[in-house]
């Protein structure tokens, strides 16, 4: 009997210990976005789409210096092109946001008392929220003016899929006081497009940098 009580209050301390290493945390920051899969005529032409994305996580330790960090995040996605030749002048911005359920694996290399560097990588799923397309210039069916319309993301007739998942990478600094700067990048691996030609199937390429807050 005493060493099941000492065995269960092992596990109790262990647990309350486990807890206290639990924290949260929010980001914030820059996102810069395009496609993949650009067809050559429009390579040149397409340009990184900026906007932002704001996360809220939990950081869950499971071994020393490593956790894994489940969350929910509003990402501002999408691509911009910028025409000048070939009788075209202007640009089509289209900005997407999307609500994304990224889970990352991270670690953590201490550095002193300052803080720690942190490693991460891990999938990510997303549904797009709402999406527009602005066209400006000598563009398209656009010619010395402005045109814009909201992105249908569902019926045989939608202009984007709404589906989305990849993989996540970052990097960045946690100072002991719970301050952070980091770095990511978003590589999808769902076809957005709504055909099936080949020629025509794209995905979300997303570079990322911005500051956070984890107690």
């Amino acid at each position: 009997m005493k060493k099941l009580l000492s065995v269960l209050l092992g596990l109790g301390v262990s647990m309350g210990a486990f807890a206290q290493e639990t924290s949260f945390g929010v980001k914030a920051g820059v996102n810069l976005g395009q496609y993949s899969n650009v067809s050559d005529d429009a390579k040149d032409y397409q340009k990184l789409n900026p906007s932002f994305y704001l996360t809220g996580y939990v950081d869950l330790p499971v071994a020393p210096q490593f956790s894994i960090q489940p969350g929910l995040s509003l990402q501002g996605k999408g691509s911009k092109f910028s025409y000048d030749g070939n009788n075209l002048d202007g640009s089509i911005t289209r900005n997407v946001m999307d609500l994304e359920i990224p889970v990352n694996a991270v670690y953590y290399i201490p550095t002193g008392g300052a803080g720690s560097v942190f490693l991460g990588a891990g999938p990510y799923a997303a549904y797009s929220l709402s999406g527009k397309v602005k066209s400006k210039g000598n563009v398209g069916d656009i010619v010395g003016g402005e045109s814009e319309y909201d992105l249908d993301f569902g019926g045989d007739d939608r202009d984007q899929n709404a589906f989305d998942f990849g993989l996540n990478f970052m990097a960045g600094y946690r100072l002991s006081s719970g301050f952070l700067i980091n770095a990511g990048y978003g590589l999808g691996l769902a076809n957005l497009s709504p055909s099936d030609n080949s020629n025509s199937k794209f995905s979300n390429r997303v570079l990322s940098i911005g500051v956070g807050f984890q107690l």
